[in-house]
Order: structure tokens, then C-alpha cells, then sequence
């Protein structure tokens, strides 16, 4: 009994990581580069230029274009530069974010900022593949769960773990592919379970919403504010009367201390004596996820009319396990831990998926010819749901610098392009021998990856916040060169690269 059940879950590991693996990758993928999202989107706008002054500052620019140019308005609000972006993007009216107006935070001047996807494609494509949003949700929750299967069959199957960590027998063919997924896999075991789970609870009030439709009619603003033990502000009292707005200063030098850096600014009832502040923190400031936690101040006299409220001990576990997904908290160090450990998991998924090929890349002569036609297409969708994926997302970079800049709908055309070139691979996959495809893929990924910093000088001024995404790229580009090195070399015993003669004339 032991031995089918050990059996079962392997049959279930192979082919749930088959099937779904593609999928699994592709979140994998966006996931690592979501990690420098706000990079990524500076690095995409590069009009905005580095600004080593303070948010104060920041602030106080764009207030005064506010106060000249929307001075009636209920609302504004000012979305400040940081660490990690230098934007300074202010907007009137209900809108926080979006549809904003991008300022130089040196000048106060409005910049005329390229059209752009942006990193936070990727972020977006993490967790809904590009399908409407409530869908995607929900199909990714699912592949979530699938890779909590494979996961939990992959500790089953593997019963000698401790030994497998320290195994790698290098230019083994099928053996050497097993190896690294089985290491890569054990290495970084908490890290997999932890950061599939945490990807459920995010979403956890959209996977089952029956209790806020029970308790509060589906109201979750009602819920938030029940969650968070914070109720409304009420403003001041009496007749609304013009006044001038409170010095920011004090305000924020009150807020730094509180929550460190902060990452914007809502005036309501602008020039009145019911002006209420609202100082939003960065949502790494704790690492209980803090979306949604703001300080408010009278705008007249300054004075604190809320702190940050404190979360109750449900809504807290939910918000850390969310902080512990999303690794807004511990600057730098911590962003390039989760980089590299999702880059290794990345690493995982596609070894697995090549790991199945390879594994039954001897058998084709001696299957049918559907038997055959599928393990073609079984090698076809792994070489464009990996080496495809990647050229499609440096070539979304390619894009943000080589479309015009007054391209109508730009943004649009960027994602087009994505998808287009992820759809020629998938047909450069369907009529090279794999190792060749393997091969010519990689290398382009690579070629681009590698060249990045060129396109980047050649067509836009260099800027010191763009010499770290440039750089990693070009180490991305030199790994993954060696690959596609490996797919083709003679000398490699390497599946692909056995099995290439073999595959050319089955084909």
C-alpha cells in the first residue's frame, strides 16, 4: 500500500507540474521581476530624473502647483518620491492614483512623462495572468493550490531529501536535471511553501467573502474599519470657513518619526477649516502589510486627529502573512533575498518541466506516432513557456525604448508586444528541433539582456537609478547565454543535446 501510494503521488507530481507548470512558471517569472517593480517602472520613465533632495520638499512643490492650478478643488492629493522611485505625481478631485500629473520634484515643473506599461505590468500579471481582474484571481488562486499539491507530492515521492540536497552529478543527462530540481527544490522548501501560501491569503476576503457579506452586507469599507478598530474622522466642527493650509513641515516631520518614510499626501476640503491631512505610510514600514493605514491631521492647526489604528489579531495575522508575500519590509537585503530565491524557484519549475522531456525523449521510437505528436507538443509548449517567456519580457523593455514616444495608447502597444513576441516563439518552438529552439531562444533572450544598457544609453540620457536594473540584466543575460551554450555544445551529455539527431530526423 505504501509503495501505490508513493506511486500515486509521483503520477500526480509529474503531470499536475506538467499541465500546469507553464501556467506556474509564467507567475514565477513576473513574480521575480515584481519584486523591483517600482525599478522597472522608473527605469520605464526615464524622463523622471534622480532627486536626491527630501519628501519635505517634494511635498512642498506639489502643493503649490496644486494651490495654483486646482485651488476650488475637495481633494488633493501628492504621491511623493522615495528610495526605491523618484516620481512626484499629484492629482485633484476623488482620484488617488492614476491619471495624475507627473512633476520634477527639483523644479516643481510638470514633466511630459512617456506612456508606459510600466513594472507594474508584471506585478499585475502575477496574480491574474492579464485576464479581467476578478477572474484572474481566481484562476491563479487556483494554480496557488495546484502548486501546494505538487509541493507537498514532491516531499512524498522524495524520501531521501537530507541526500539529494548535497547530490549533483553534472553532464548526466536525465540525471543531472533530476538532481537540480530535487536540490533547488529542498534548498529553498520553506521559501516555496511560504510564498504559495501567503499568495492565497492575500486574496483571502475574494476567496471567501461569505463572512463580510454576512456581518456587514458585503460593506467592506464597514469591515475595515470593524477590522482595524478605527472609526470616521469627523471633521471639525462649524461652518465651513476659507483658512490657509497648515505648514506640511511639522506635519510631516510628526508623521516621519511615526511611520518613517512616507509615500503620499490627501488634502480634503483644501483652504477651509474642515481641511483635513492624510499622511499614507509606505507599505514597508512594518512587516504587517499597511495598505490602507494613514495618520490625519487638522489642516488648519496641525493638530493629530488620528494615529495609525491598530490592527485587531485577526486582521493582523492576515496582514503579516500578506507582508511576508508582497516583502515591502527590510529595504534592499531583504528585496534581493526574495529576488534570488524566486529566481532559484523559477530555476525549479523549469528544470521539472524539461526533466519530463528529457526523461522521455528515448522513448519516441518506440511509442505511436500520437504518442510522439504529443511529446512534440509537450517540447514545443516548454521551450515557449520558458525560453519564450523571457524573450517577451526583455523585449517589453525593448519595446518601452524603441516604440515612439507620442505612439497613441503606448501602454497598449507595449503589452501587444509582449504577447506578440510570446506567440512567435511559441511557433519558432513549433518548427525547430527543440535543441535548436532551445538554443536560438536563449540566445536571443540573451543577446538582449546583455545589450540592455546600450539601448538604454543610445536612446535616452543615463540616469544612476538605471545602472542597477542594467546591470543585473547584463549577469541574466550572461547565465542564460551559457545555457543556450549548453543546449547545442557537443560536449554536453545533456538531454537536449543527446537526443538532437535523434529528434531532427523523427521530425
Amino acid at each position: 500500500m505504501k509503495n501505490s501510494f508513493t506511486q500515486s503521488m509521483s503520477w500526480l507530481h509529474t503531470w499536475a507540474g506538467l499541465f500546469f507548470g507553464w501556467l506556474l512558471f509564467a507567475i514565477f517569472v513576473t513574480g521575480t521581476l515584481a519584486v523591483f517593480d517600482k525599478e522597472i517602472d522608473q527605469w520605464m520613465r526615464p524622463e523622471i530624473r534622480s532627486f536626491d533632495g527630501t519628501q519635505l520638499q517634494a511635498a512642498q512643490r506639489g502643493l503649490d502647483y496644486l494651490m495654483r492650478h486646482a485651488p476650488t478643488a475637495s481633494q488633493w492629493n501628492i504621491n511623493l518620491p522615495d528610495e526605491r522611485s523618484s516620481g512626484l505625481q499629484v492629482s485633484s478631485g476623488e482620484r488617488r492614483r492614476g491619471g495624475g500629473i507627473q512633476l520634477d520634484p527639483r523644479t516643481g515643473e510638470e514633466l511630459i512623462v512617456r506612456e508606459t506599461a510600466g513594472g507594474s505590468f508584471f506585478f499585475r500579471f502575477h496574480f491574474t495572468l492579464n485576464l479581467p481582474r476578478n477572474w484572474g484571481i481566481f484562476v491563479v488562486g487556483a494554480l496557488a493550490i495546484i502548486m501546494l499539491v505538487g509541493l507537498v507530492s514532491g516531499i512524498v515521492i522524495h524520501k531521501k531529501i537530507f541526500k539529494e540536497f548535497f547530490t549533483f552529478r553534472p553532464n548526466k543527462g536525465q540525471r543531472s536535471w533530476l538532481d537540480f530540481h530535487n536540490a533547488s527544490a529542498v534548498l529553498l522548501l520553506p521559501f516555496h511553501l511560504m510564498i504559495t501560501y501567503t499568495g492565497l491569503v492575500v486574496f483571502l476576503l475574494i476567496y471567501m467573502p461569505a463572512a463580510v457579506d454576512s456581518l456587514f452586507q458585503g460593506d467592506t469599507q464597514a469591515y475595515s474599519r470593524a477590522a482595524n478598530d478605527r472609526h470616521a474622522v469627523q471633521p471639525p466642527s462649524g461652518p465651513k470657513q476659507p483658512a490657509a493650509l497648515t505648514e506640511l513641515g511639522p506635519v510631516l516631520i510628526q508623521a516621519q518619526q511615526r511611520l518613517g518614510q512616507i509615500s503620499g499626501i490627501g488634502v480634503r476640503d483644501p483652504g477651509t477649516t474642515a481641511a483635513v491631512i492624510e499622511v499614507r505610510p509606505t507599505l514597508g514600514y512594518r512587516i504587517a502589510l499597511t495598505k490602507g493605514q494613514a495618520m490625519l491631521f487638522d489642516g488648519a492647526n496641525g493638530t493629530l486627529l488620528q494615529d495609525v489604528p491598530d490592527f485587531r489579531p485577526s486582521t493582523l495575522t492576515q496582514r503579516v502573512m500578506a507582508g511576508l508575500h508582497f516583502a515591502q519590509f527590510g529595504g534592499y537585503p531583504l528585496r534581493w533575498i526574495y529576488f534570488l530565491c524566486a529566481l532559484i524557484s523559477c530555476a525549479m519549475i523549469a528544470t521539472g518541466l524539461v526533466l519530463f522531456s528529457v526523461k522521455r525523449s528515448n522513448k519516441y521510437d518506440a511509442t505511436s506516432a500520437s504518442a510522439r505528436r504529443w511529446y512534440k507538443v509537450a517540447h514545443m509548449l516548454n521551450v515557449a513557456c520558458v525560453a519564450g517567456l523571457l524573450l517577451a519580457c526583455i523585449g517589453l523593455l525593448w519595446a518601452n525604448r524603441l516604440l515612439p514616444q507620442d505612439l497613441p495608447h503606448r501602454a497598449s502597444r507595449e503589452v501587444q508586444v509582449f504577447f506578440c513576441v510570446w506567440l512567435l516563439t511559441l511557433l519558432h518552438a513549433g518548427v525547430r528541433p527543440p535543441p535548436r529552439a532551445w538554443a536560438e531562444q536563449l540566445g536571443l533572450t540573451a543577446a538582449m539582456c546583455i545589450t540592455l544598457p546600450v539601448l538604454g544609453s543610445l536612446t535616452v540620457l543615463s540616469d544612476p537609478l538605471h545602472r542597477t536594473l542594467e546591470a543585473s540584466s547584463v549577469v541574466i543575460g550572461i547565465l542564460l547565454a551559457y545555457s543556450a551554450w549548453r543546449c547545442v555544445s557537443p560536449r554536453s551529455d545533456s538531454g537536449p543535446a543527446r537526443s538532437r539527431a535523434r529528434t531532427t530526423e523523427s521530425q
